[in-house]
């Protein structure tokens, strides 16, 4: 089975950001989540004079606007220009790109957000990577445990690739938008420029440029 769409090479330009050397390391994004928390730490400490440690592992730049009401915990990186507002809860191990917005009520943990990706309102992003300027609208969230505690396995078509991870969110490529409550179960894998309406519940790979109107569903753009 040809696997060349989930690959990294094909869902993210990774130019636009700052962990582009870390996941050129990688034949698969999910292949990244294991070493997030010790890439940040030998990142952060070397970052510029641009960059504030406000705590300990915890690096801002002086560009970014965090609000007295969120949380970051240890290790994290908030770059040029994002925003993470009221209420944000970081739990650690997350890399927040330039220009992103991390919104009322966000839950972070171990994740890779890419520059201008929006997570605005109540979303939960476990285990993930995000791509440039995807968007999550509001009460979207990735689901990044089975209810059965078994390993995650990706679902491209009739094939099943075993991840050997117990936790695994998702993988949203390049420019795609998440509509409303969606919950994108683990293991999801959304090519570059593709939506999903709100409401749906995903599972598996969506292939680039089209849009997911649900299971079964699923159109090419025109």
């Amino acid at each position: 089975m040809d696997a060349e769409p989930l690959q990294i090479a094909h869902l993210y330009d990774l130019s636009h950001t700052m962990a582009g050397d870390y996941l050129a390391k990688f034949t698969y994004p999910w292949e990244a989540l294991a070493g997030i928390k010790e890439w940040i730490l030998a990142c952060g400490a070397s970052l510029g004079e641009d960059y504030n440690e406000v705590a300990p592992q915890v690096w801002v730049h002086r560009t970014a606007a965090v609000a007295p009401t969120a949380l970051l915990n240890a290790p994290c990186i908030v770059c040029a220009g994002a925003q993470v507002r009221h209420c944000a809860f970081v739990r650690g191990s997350a890399l927040i790109g330039e220009n992103c917005v991390v919104g009322n009520s966000v839950e972070l943990k171990n994740v890779i957000l890419f520059d201008n990706v929006q997570v605005p309102h109540f979303n939960y992003v476990g285990d993930s990577i995000l791509g440039f300027r995807s968007h999550m609208g509001a009460g979207s969230v990735t689901s990044n445990v089975k209810s059965d505690k078994t390993l995650v396995e990706v679902r491209f078509g009739d094939a099943r690739i075993r991840t050997g991870l117990k936790k695994f969110g998702a993988m949203l490529g390049d420019g795609v938008e998440v509509g409303c409550n969606s919950v994108l179960n683990p293991g999801t894998v959304v090519g570059k420029n593709t939506n999903i309406y709100p409401l749906s519940g995903v599972r598996g790979y969506v292939p680039a440029n089209s849009i997911y109107k649900g299971a079964g569903n699923v159109v090419l753009k025109k």
